[in-house]
Formats: structure tokens, sequence, C-alpha cells
């Protein structure tokens, strides 16, 4: 895949809102239609576990498979127009300094970092407990059910011509972005990976900044 970048033309002074997420934590909260979130890499590297939902219908959510089959790719990038469960456009790919972002490898969570890394990692935090810990403090009867498949912003799974994949080094660099256009008021929940076993953070997990623009 050729990497699609594409510079913002948003002014950050111009912002509605601006957060800091520090690495190993969460955000949930909510972008209506419209409106344009950037997640910035600050320190490069980090990987951004990400998943979306309907704000007025939380049953419907990110869906992986749709989204890489309607645009026949497993990467993410400028253009990518991301999908929902019923097939719906959520969000919209608008810029992206990065220029690849992942579908394949999903949230680390306790199981998994015992099964690759070994009994010693098990106390680790993991992605799936951020997860979890936003949904019960969002309320709306959400829990870990609603933990489905994740967007991994700044990750890098290359897929060799055999089909396999593995954790690579990232493509990011301090102060990349992604920018996406919500085409519906969407709830957005993202951990900030805590990961220390894979190269995914470079092994130094580091926080990412969440910046909302109103309707554009």
């Amino acid at each position: 895949m050729n990497l699609q970048l594409k510079e913002s033309q948003l002014d950050p002074r111009e912002c509605s809102s601006t957060r800091r997420v520090a690495a190993g934590s969460g955000w949930m909260g909510l972008v209506k239609k419209n409106e344009v979130m950037r997640i910035t890499d600050l320190q490069g590297n980090q990987a951004v576990d990400t998943i979306f939902f309907n704000a007025h219908r939380i049953e419907e959510r990110y869906h992986a498979a749709n989204t890489m089959r309607e645009q026949g790719n497993v990467y993410i990038s400028t253009g990518t127009r991301i999908r929902s469960n019923d097939n719906n456009v959520m969000l919209t790919v608008v810029a992206d300094t990065c220029g690849r972002h992942d579908t394949l490898g999903s949230a680390c969570s306790c199981e998994s970092n015992t099964v690759r890394y070994g009994l010693d990692t098990r106390h680790m935090h993991s992605c799936r407990d951020i997860f979890l810990k936003c949904l019960l403090d969002w309320g709306q009867g959400m829990d870990k059910r609603d933990q489905v498949c994740n967007i991994n912003f700044f990750m890098n799974v290359p897929v060799d011509p055999e089909g396999g994949s593995t954790f690579s080094d990232g493509l990011s660099e301090p102060m990349k972005y992604v920018e996406l256009r919500a085409e519906m008021d969407t709830i957005v929940l993202i951990s900030n990976c805590p990961q220390l076993n894979n190269p995914c953070n470079a092994y130094n997990p580091t926080p990412v900044e969440i910046t909302i623009w109103g309707a554009q």
C-alpha cells in the first residue's frame, strides 16, 4: 500500500477542545456529526486502540471486516471510510501524516499477554482493562461485551504475501497525526496502549493528544 499522506488545513488555535491522554490511560467522548477529531502521536511510535459507537444506538459500532472489505485494503489512511456493523459510514479519514494504521491486531489483554509473552506478564495493564473501565464509567449499560475489534492508530502490522502478519516498529514519528470527520454523532473510545512487550510503542508508551474542531 502506498502511504496516503495528507496535511490538515485546520488550525489548532481554532479548536473547540483539546486534551492529553497519558500513556496507559483512556478517554471516551462524543464527536458530533461533521466535527473533526485529530489524534496526535506526541512522541512517536505510540499505538492508540480505538472503537467507535453510534451515539444514538450503541448497538451500532465500528466493524473491521466491513471497513476492510468496502475499501479493499487492510490498512487505514487518508480517504478511508470507517464503517459500522450495519455497513454505514461512521467517520472518514480526512488527513493523515503517518500513512498507515492497523485493523488486524486487536487490543492487548491479560490473556493475550500471558499467551504471547509468558506468565510473568499476566499482571500487566492492558487495553482491554482500559476499555472496560471507560465503558463502565460512561454508563448506558455498556460493559465488556461492547469491546469489539478495534482500530490501532499508528500501529504497524504488515501482512506478507502468504497472509501472515507480525508486529513491527511503527511508521509514526513525533507529532504525526490522523484526522477523522464524523459522519454521524459518534462515541469514541480510546485506550492509549500500555503495551511493553512488542515494538508497537517502541517498548516505551507515551502520551497522545485529542483535538476536536466544530462542524466543518
